[in-house]
């Protein structure tokens, strides 16, 4: 009724189309009426003989329009007055139709929603200030791993279209204690923060609100590491220096095999692409954990280096299984899969580095010293070895793309990525491409464009918060996978299957060694006399030496 008011003294060429309808409406409605009450009237007094005033008529009229009743009129004894009542009765359905659109529908849509109500309670929950890279990857993960949130966005339109897809947001400024409040920070256990220059605000708001509070903030750039960490961030992620660093550790991450005479183990990577049967199985119930002769090491998933992961862990594309075991078992099973991965017998000696942004200098920083390496931008003034587009030939070549053993992507652009790792695999076939993206809708055409191993920051920035809320360990890991050769004596009398299921240490034992051959079927016993085949990290390995084989 606030519009017809508004229309009240304004010519007919200062109103907006919305109050012309209303108008017009408003117009009609009482045109219809008056009609039905002038017809009815006059059926009334000719065709039924009714004595009735022109009050009675309208009352009747109405009283039909709205479903109430129709008194003491009812029934009516010619067709011709039941048919004016039908058509009085149906009209009215349509002006009831029509006022519900132009009238109720407008009126309920622009009442302010408080989004709060949808709300559910919280307790030891987790508060995300705002979310830059695509909110609905983080919340599913937080949502895929039961950890209750509340996400507060300063966008009304986006905290409501999230809220409407039945995520836990609302609208509000993280800045503000009070907005903060009606997240419940007071009762939160962890806070994540995506606020760019508004992160030392507020960081200090909600630690001012719960003093017991756990922070994770993103920021651009690892310049700001000390700052963050001074006003109390707990943890600091610079997304595109991780992610440069998680393809620099992935690229050079060798396995290393101690001499073993004629005996032949091998530790090679099965990698599960977007079109991999493996994609979507439990490890326990994929054939290479079922493989008797073989044993799983360790794995990449999302970017993090998991040691003997559980076998109840789901494989998702661009997981990496890290594999031990007789070499004909591997190349079987990965001729089965189609999908292995380059052998892991050293780190590569020759790498490119496409980009040399903030992710391309940390990956340069995480690489190891005896690698030759070249980078890679369009822009002088990062000091790149050579400057130039990633995606033209000529520039990859001058880069050495032909004789390099690996090309590392931390282009800015996903379309770039994309490019430079289409380029780079039709200018030779004998390279590991290891490419970062932004968008995780990306990762698939990355591996179509010939990427052997993809990130996305948007997928591994809400794997990592997700998995700290969750209480996970997150493992940084760029230590060398190892095999070595130990004595078997502390295992006598158990099979090779036990010695792994008893073992949740990072370490794990591959196989046994008597009379000049390797035995790796798990059901092989251990008996006194024979050697131990034993997987790990650096770290772990000496953990194992110390414990089982001090000798060593």
């Amino acid at each position: 009724m606030r519009e017809l008011r508004n229309i009240k003294g304004l010519h007919p060429r200062d109103l907006t189309g919305r109050q012309r309808l209303l108008l017009v409406f408003a117009g009609g409605v009482v045109t219809i009426v008056l009609v039905f009450t002038y017809v009815y009237y006059l059926g009334v007094h000719r065709l039924e003989g009714r004595d009735y005033s022109i009050f009675r008529a309208f009352q009747t009229v109405i009283e039909t329009f709205t479903t109430t009743g129709y008194g003491a009129d009812s029934p009516w004894e010619t067709p011709a007055m039941n048919l004016l009542m039908v058509t009085i009765q149906v009209t009215g359905i349509a002006v009831g139709l029509v006022t519900l659109r132009v009238l109720v529908i407008p009126l309920y849509e622009r009442t302010p929603i408080n989004l709060d109500n949808r709300l559910t309670g919280k307790d030891d929950h987790v508060v995300v200030a705002e979310y830059g890279r695509d909110s609905e990857v983080l919340l599913d993960e937080l949502e895929e791993l039961g950890v209750d949130y509340v996400l507060v966005d300063t966008d009304l339109e986006e905290a409501k279209r999230l809220s409407d897809e039945g995520y836990q947001a609302i609208d509000g400024d993280p800045e503000t204690r009070a907005d903060l409040d009606r997240a419940s920070i007071d009762r939160a256990s962890l806070l994540i923060t995506d606020t760019g220059d508004r992160t030392a605000s507020v960081v200090l708001t909600a630690l001012e609100a719960n003093e017991d509070l756990r922070v994770i903030s993103f920021t651009e750039s690892t310049r700001r590491t000390e700052a963050l960490a001074e006003i109390g961030v707990d943890r600091i992620v610079a997304t595109h220096a991780l992610i440069g660093r998680r393809l620099a550790e992935k690229a050079t991450t060798p396995a290393l095999l101690e001499p073993t005479g004629d005996e032949s183990i091998a530790i090679r990577e099965i990698l599960v692409r977007h079109d991999s049967p493996l994609e979507g199985v439990a490890l326990g119930d994929s054939p290479v954990a079922a493989h008797p002769d073989l044993t799983v090491v360790a794995g990449w998933f999302d970017g993090e280096l998991r040691l003997s992961p559980a076998i109840d862990e789901r494989l998702s594309a661009n997981t990496v299984l890290v594999v031990a075991g007789p070499e004909r078992a591997i190349d079987a099973v990965a001729s089965e899969l189609s999908s292995v991965s380059r052998s892991l017998p050293g780190a590569p000696d020759r790498i490119v580095v496409a980009g040399f942004g903030e992710g391309g200098t940390a990956a340069v920083d995480t690489l190891p010293d005896e690698a030759s390496v070249t980078t890679v931008d369009a822009d002088p003034s990062t000091e790149p070895d050579v400057v130039g587009d990633t995606t033209e030939p000529g520039v990859l070549r001058s880069a050495g793309i032909a004789e390099a053993d690996a090309l590392v992507v931390t282009v800015d652009d996903d379309a770039t990525a994309l490019m430079t790792v289409a380029m780079a695999r039709s200018l030779t076939d004998d390279l590991e491409i290891l490419a970062r993206v932004t968008d995780a809708e990306k990762t698939s055409p990355a591996f179509r464009a010939g990427a052997d191993y993809v990130l996305s920051a948007q997928r591994v920035s809400a794997r990592l918060v997700a998995s700290e809320a969750h209480g996970e360990r997150v493992m940084d890991m760029a230590s060398q996978i190892r095999l070595v050769r130990a004595n078997g004596e502390p295992f006598a009398g158990k099979t090779v299957g036990q010695v792994r299921r008893e073992t949740e240490r990072g370490w794990t034992v591959v196989g046994a060694s008597r009379d000049g051959a390797v035995h790796t079927n798990e059901e092989t016993e251990i008996v006194a006399g024979d050697d131990v085949f034993v997987a790990g990290s650096d770290e772990t390995i000496r953990e194992f030496q110390r414990e089982y084989d001090p000798s060593n």
